[in-house]
């Protein structure tokens, strides 16, 4: 099936670059970064810097690794970092701190809000004592993948900051999607990124660029997590092509993320109102809708009939099935998205009631 006929909300990750995006890495200037000499990833960086309101950022390959060059900037080998049982970093990102870089990880439940226990990282923070490993730093999510893309609320990061404050850790916010936060908490990025040490956040998601992700913090750590991105394999030569569509995103994507956020809303309240299906309205604040299919129905077999009738998600395992809005659709899409999915679930629930 072609491309064009199939709506995809597998994830905001699938878009292709704009025509803006295109004309500007056709016409970019480059140098070789590794020499500090590409002038459009300094000209990422610093934009990148600004917006969320830090000394200095890094242009990495992805999210992953940006994640993985700020824990490894955070902590040496054998601390330990304090992080979610649902975040990204102990789903998705193939144990990375803790095979490359000797960091165990301390798991604390997630709520569904996608929230840590303040009450938990304290007691999880680890006190100086012979054989305890060192509490290196504490990482958080914002907006929470697996959590439906819930935002955490500045009173909540407030609390947090104040307590690693008190506790002397730092805080290390996987923002893959803090564009989306901000939109959805109605704040400048800068006031989220206040309540972390360093920020990680992704071009690709939300915002449409092909490839790419910074690591925002202070000149000191940026420029030990410029050491961790070599170390890593992540430092590039004439970056700036990629970099140049970055620019673009940040330029254009932003203020319409809303856009996004409307869509998915409108999708999740069309699947609640689906016989059998199950979704937490409550945690849809932005581009991700997390939903459960009717009883006695095989994800698997969802997935497959839903893409035969030309619409692709992704299968969650536990967290069931997932649809994520981005700017490749528009309310045409989101409604065929609508009228295929509860073609396939009412009619599948059917002939199992059957």
């Amino acid at each position: 099936m072609e491309r064009e006929q199939v709506v995809d909300l597998r994830s905001d990750t699938v878009t292709r670059p704009t025509p803006a995006m295109r004309r500007a890495m056709a016409d970019a200037v480059v140098g070789d970064d590794q020499y500090g000499e590409d002038e459009t990833v300094h000209r990422l960086e610093a934009r990148a810097a600004t917006l969320l309101g830090k000394e200095a950022a890094v242009y990495v390959p992805s999210g992953t690794m940006g994640n993985l060059s700020a824990l490894l900037a955070h902590c040496g080998r054998g601390d330990e970092a304090i992080l979610g049982d649902e975040s990204h970093i102990f789903w998705f990102e193939s144990g990375g701190p803790a095979t490359l870089g000797g960091i165990p990880f301390n798991l604390l439940r997630t709520d569904r809000w996608g929230r840590l226990d303040l009450d938990a990282v304290a007691s999880a923070i680890r006190p100086e004592r012979a054989g305890y490993p060192r509490t290196g730093v504490v990482c958080i999510e914002n907006t929470h993948n697996r959590c439906s893309g819930v935002a955490l609320p500045l009173h909540y990061l407030r609390e947090l900051r104040g307590l690693a404050i008190e506790r002397g850790v730092p805080i290390h916010m996987d923002g893959a999607r803090i564009f989306n936060a901000a939109a959805a908490l109605g704040v400048a990025v800068s006031d989220i990124a206040d309540e972390a040490d360093s920020i990680q956040f992704c071009l690709s998601k939300g915002l449409g660029a092909p490839v790419g992700s910074l690591v925002v913090g202070s000149t000191d750590f940026i420029a030990n997590a410029r050491r961790q991105r070599k170390l890593l394999g992540g430092a590039m030569r004439q970056a700036g092509v990629i970099a140049a569509a970055g620019l673009v995103a940040l330029d254009t994507m932003i203020d319409r993320l809303h856009d996004d956020h409307r869509r998915a809303r409108h999708l999740a309240e069309a699947l609640a109102a689906t016989a059998g299906v199950a979704v937490d309205l409550e945690t849809v604040q932005s581009n991700i809708v997390l939903f459960r299919p009717p009883a006695g129905q095989d994800p698997i077999e969802v997935v497959d009939r839903l893409l035969a009738r030309g619409l692709r998600v992704s299968n969650y395992g536990a967290r069931g099935l997932r649809v994520v809005t981005h700017y490749e659709i528009d309310d045409g899409a989101v409604e065929r998205a609508i009228a295929i999915l509860q073609e396939v679930l009412v009619g599948q629930r059917e002939r199992v009631v059957a």
